[in-house]
């Protein structure tokens, strides 16, 4: 399928956040969002009827934050919450939040490594060391070691570009896909979701319930439908289906 000449208004556009849309940043903090992406992303969300979503494992809150004065729907923290009218209320109790003492033993973790990060975003808790590489393996370690200590069954291990991550169960981007899909405008639509790291995977996983498409970029997935070899190339198609006019099939 031609990428470019496809009708939007049959289609949902399901966009992962750090990786995909935006270039990696040394720090979550870091990362810049053009404004002729915001424009762009309008664009498209327009062509598409409103069926254009950001899917990320940031919180809602952080999300808006960095696409401000653009609103979208959106799905937050891998799942644990899901706005599908931006323009509606926030779904912020979907998950449990993690639990307080193994947030605060994996919180301890990050003081021990210089140049580890730790980001609390309530459902999880995640541990970046892209400016500690050489720690690298002692921060999965430590974080496997904390995990040991608590019921297996009440916390998940997620691990993705120099991070690892903990997050309570019973909830990811492909639960949460699957029920946005029930929504309007995105229902009755095949969604198109484009993510480019292991905790994006759950939801490459979803989409053929809904005879969609998933996309990988930069790594190659097993399964998925085609790739964009960067960021960059996710954004000029973006920016090229915003304009073109619809071709007739």
């Amino acid at each position: 399928m031609a990428l470019d000449l496809l009708d939007l208004r049959d289609f949902a556009i399901l966009l992962d956040v750090d990786g995909t849309i935006l270039d990696i940043a040394e720090t979550p903090h870091e990362v810049y969002v053009p404004e002729t992406l915001l424009q762009t992303l309008a664009r498209v969300r327009k062509r598409a009827g409103g069926a254009l979503a950001l899917v990320s494992g940031r919180p809602l809150g952080n999300i808006d934050l960095l696409f401000a004065p653009l609103r979208l729907p959106a799905i937050g923290g891998h799942g644990a919450e899901l706005r599908p009218d931006p323009e509606g209320n926030s779904f912020e109790q979907r998950a449990t939040f993690l639990d307080r003492e193994l947030k605060r033993r994996l919180m301890d973790i990050a003081t021990r490594f210089k140049g580890v990060g730790v980001e609390d975003k309530g459902y999880s808790v995640a541990l970046h060391y892209r400016l500690a590489l050489e720690h690298g393996l002692d921060v999965v370690d430590a974080v496997f070691r904390v995990c040991k200590e608590f019921p297996p069954e009440s916390f998940e291990l997620l691990t993705g570009k120099a991070v690892i991550e903990v997050k309570t169960v019973g909830f990811d981007k492909g639960t949460a896909v699957r029920e946005l899909m029930t929504y309007p405008p995105f229902t009755g639509r095949a969604p198109i979701f484009i993510g480019d790291d292991t905790t994006d995977e759950a939801a490459f996983a979803v989409v053929p319930e809904f005879e969609g498409l998933a996309i990988s970029v930069g790594r190659k997935v097993p399964g998925v439908d085609g790739r964009f070899q960067s960021p960059s190339d996710v954004r000029q198609w973006l920016e090229r289906i915003s304009q073109d006019a619809v071709v007739p099939s």
